[in-house]
């Protein structure tokens, strides 16, 4: 380790709320599986606000309950669940510096966009990721292990990544992953093949088509038969399909916690009515993968067929992206209009009049040579008027769901890419939901395959991720970067060059105040690899 320093500069989250720049914070020293990483350059993203709200208390931040062993994790440095402190961060490139005796995979010298997502090793309510955790990429050199970043298929959540792009270019890649994840993810359509199933049927009600909705891949390996008044009897968070023929308020909120993770309740009305608002699990529906359905007959099998194949945008859609003008709600309205379909329209809200026109000056170029129908609207000073079949909802706020059913089309399809915290619940018109045949979604982080994706995207230029971001900084302007993503000061995202410890937060549009020379290599005000080779030059 002589070639590198005994300390560093790092953001760390100590607890709720509690960030501090640690100025002395060692450098790590790889053990035999560990993989010493320097940071090139990170992303800031709303959710790391999460964490730093929630802190022990959020998804991810939980312990590892499968995936591997218990011995091997305790080994692992960067390993930092519970209420230990962290280094948050995971939008990274960085490049591989130094490794253990016994890493195989991975080479000193690459460099490596990173994936934050470690699906493989679930917790409670979630799954492990770096930057959460797993100290993430707020600080100088970042240590990871190889049995926690090769997956079980052999693939590397340390995605090697040309030289060719600029660091910040790179770094984005993995909130675009994220943004393509919501939309091509594959929705389960039948009872799952091997998975626990629960019928409820109230007094009087039959059951239909239940054994029709089996999967062409097998049949559940386990069956339960009860009436609702048993409900309460069962485990929680179990069963992998609930179909309920019913139509009382009690029993739905009951059933609601007896879904797993990436469960499908089905609630089959039968001709009848709830009456009243049902509390869902909103925020599971994003952060577990859960899924509601229904149907207003008596078939259940009627129901399967209003879940899509995935979350894609259909020819003809109208779109409404809550909270446009945000960083990831600008990914959202660019990748919408940009997709080539034929009759599609996108409407884009928000209460920043600044935002908003920071993405029509991006996004209305785009839309105009697709022959896309753009609207950007602050629906504080001009109410939205009309229906949609298509919401992407950018705010964690259980009652967008509401309203987006409310104004919905039928067969709706309601993205609800932002995080609602997962023990959140939500008043929703289930009725109108069911007879409407809508569909809520929800999907966290992103795939090494959405990635590789993106990654291939950019370094063909068929995508410029430097076109979201708004402001640069070095360690010291990075908690103040944080608190304007907070605040949504910034219409777009900041990026971190933590190499550069004394530089503060810059907005593009005051470069030319901090570093003239950098402000002359801007495109027409956007961030490019020469502006990036200049400040790194001029600020070090």
């Amino acid at each position: 380790m002589s070639d590198f320093p005994e300390t560093q500069h790092a953001v760390q989250l100590i607890g709720p709320n509690e960030l501090t720049l640690n100025t002395s914070k060692p450098v790590p020293t790889p053990g035999p599986h560990e993989i010493l990483v320097k940071v090139e350059a990170v992303g800031l993203c709303f959710s790391d606000l999460k964490l730093l709200k929630q802190f022990d208390s959020h998804p991810r931040k939980s312990d590892v309950v499968r995936g591997i062993d218990a011995d091997i994790l305790k080994s692992v440095q960067s390993y930092v669940p519970g209420n230990k402190p962290v280094v948050p961060g995971h939008e990274v490139v960085c490049h591989i510096v130094a490794i253990g005796d016994a890493v195989k995979h991975h080479q000193v010298g690459e460099r490596c966009l990173v994936q934050t997502d470690y699906r493989q090793l679930p917790t409670a309510y979630s799954n492990s990721a770096f930057g959460y955790n797993f100290d993430g990429g707020l600080q100088e050199y970042t240590l990871v292990d190889e049995r926690v970043v090769v997956g079980p298929d052999g693939q590397r959540f340390l995605i090697p990544a040309g030289q060719q792009k600029s660091a910040s270019a790179v770094a984005l890649v993995e909130p675009w992953a994220c943004v393509e994840d919501s939309y091509v993810t594959k929705e389960r359509q039948r009872i799952k093949a091997g998975g626990k199933l629960l019928v409820v049927a109230a007094d009087g009600r039959e059951v239909v088509g239940v054994n029709e909705s089996f999967s062409s891949d097998g049949e559940p390996a386990e069956v339960i038969n009860i009436s609702p008044d048993e409900v309460d009897e069962l485990a929680d968070e179990y069963f992998d399909d609930i179909v309920y023929f019913g139509s009382d308020k009690s029993t739905l909120e009951a059933l609601n916690d007896k879904l797993t993770t990436s469960g499908i309740i089905n609630v089959v009305l039968g001709g009848m009515k709830i009456g009243e608002l049902v509390s869902v699990g909103v925020g599971r529906v994003h952060y577990g993968l859960t899924r509601w359905i229904g149907t207003v007959g008596i078939d259940a099998s009627d129901s399967y067929a209003t879940i899509p194949n995935d979350g894609e945008v259909r020819p003809h859609d109208k779109v409404l992206v809550v909270g446009a003008g945000g960083p990831m709600g600008q990914m959202h309205v660019i990748r919408d209009v940009c997709l080539n379909l034929p009759g599609i329209s996108v409407v884009g809200t928000d209460f920043d009049n600044n935002r908003l026109e920071s993405l029509l000056t991006k996004a209305m170029p785009m839309a105009e040579a697709n022959k896309v129908s753009l609207k950007l609207v602050n629906p504080q000073e001009n109410p939205l008027n009309g229906t949609f079949s298509y919401f992407a909802l950018m705010a964690p706020v259980g009652a967008l769901v509401a309203s987006s059913i409310a104004d919905a089309d039928n067969g709706a399809i309601i993205n609800i890419f932002a995080g609602i915290p997962a023990p959140t619940r939500h008043d929703l018109d289930l009725d109108m939901y069911i007879e409407k045949g809508c569909f809520m979604f929800g999907t966290s982080g992103s795939t090494i395959d959405d990635m590789r994706i993106v990654l291939g995207k950019l370094e063909e230029d068929q995508l410029n991720t430097n076109s979201s971001v708004d402001a640069v900084s070095g360690m010291v302007g990075a908690i103040e970067g944080l608190s304007c993503v907070e605040n949504r000061s910034l219409a777009g995202k900041i990026i971190v060059y933590p190499m550069l410890r004394n530089v503060g937060l810059i907005p593009l549009d005051k470069m030319a105040e901090e570093f003239p020379t950098v402000a002359k290599k801007l495109n027409g005000g956007m961030w490019t690899r020469a502006a990036e080779e200049e400040l790194l030059r001029v600020a070090s």
